[in-house]
């Protein structure tokens, strides 16, 4: 790969999640909604995903 060639991104140890807002299956409420990262500011989040699979964990 040439040294100009854009790389994706591929985040790294204590990286900041960039904000988002992501549809999530909510467990007490029993329904879909939406899940704003920035409203979790100042507390340990984990974050993972599926690309392409909606099977429910």
């Amino acid at each position: 790969m040439a040294k100009n060639d854009v790389q994706p991104f591929c985040a790294q140890i204590m990286d900041k999640a960039p904000l988002f807002v992501a549809e999530a299956y909510d467990n007490i409420e029993k329904k879909m909604k939406d899940i704003h990262l920035e409203s979790f500011r100042g507390k340990w989040v984990i974050l993972f995903f599926y690309p392409s699979d909606f099977t429910l964990v």
